[in-house]
């Protein structure tokens, strides 16, 4: 099983990453926040899960091994295979996951491309006693997790007031989602503006 890999970036488009390392070029699927923050030239770690079928072989590939354990976590549970668990990584990580199946926020999993309100119930069920694994591979418990998510229904709600179909204020907000994962502390004003900034742009 190739569980890491380390090489050099020589491809990249919407999905895929393309890793030179020890002569050999691995095509490795990832989050989309995670392809396009990479360039070619660049230097790479990414974790991996290998998962093989009768047909075919592919590589995941993460940045932390956080997002690892969720991407292997959710597709342990029923009727999930790996392009939603990659949709559930990028749209929530490990951590707003983790939030999601303790409070039974069916509403922010079913924001998951692929996950309905029948799939949304099946993770709680199925995955409620890996809260405390996903949060502790994080660095995180569940209060900081609940605040750590609180931000998004903020900047959605905010957005819906100034007009905007919620749609796309949920679009927005994922897509100041990764200025959380780098700054946790940063203020929802700050989100806000970055967020009509994209909406302005789109």
């Amino acid at each position: 099983m190739i569980a890491q890999l380390q090489g050099q970036v020589v491809g990249v488009d919407a999905s895929t990453v393309v890793v030179s390392a020890g002569g050999v070029g691995f095509a490795v699927l990832c989050p989309p926040q995670t392809a396009s923050g990479l360039a070619v030239g660049a230097t790479v770690t990414l974790f991996t899960s290998l998962i093989v079928r009768e047909d075919a072989m592919a590589l995941y590939g993460f940045l932390t091994q956080a997002e690892r354990l969720c991407f292997d976590t959710v597709r342990g549970a029923t009727g999930i295979g790996p392009k939603i668990g990659l949709a559930v990584v990028a749209a929530l990580g490990p951590v707003g996951l983790a939030d999601a199946v303790r409070r039974e926020d069916f509403a922010a999993l079913v924001r998951v491309p692929g996950i309905g309100r029948k799939g949304a119930q099946r993770l709680v069920i199925e995955l409620k006693d890996k809260v405390p694994v996903l949060l502790a591979a994080a660095g995180a418990d569940e209060t900081s997790a609940s605040a750590a998510n609180g931000w998004r229904d903020q900047v959605v709600s905010g957005l819906e007031g100034l007009g905007w179909p919620v749609k796309q204020a949920e679009s927005a907000a994922d897509g100041v989602a990764s200025m959380v994962e780098d700054d946790p502390a940063v203020s929802v004003s700050t989100l806000m503006r970055a967020a009509l900034q994209g909406l302005a742009r789109a």
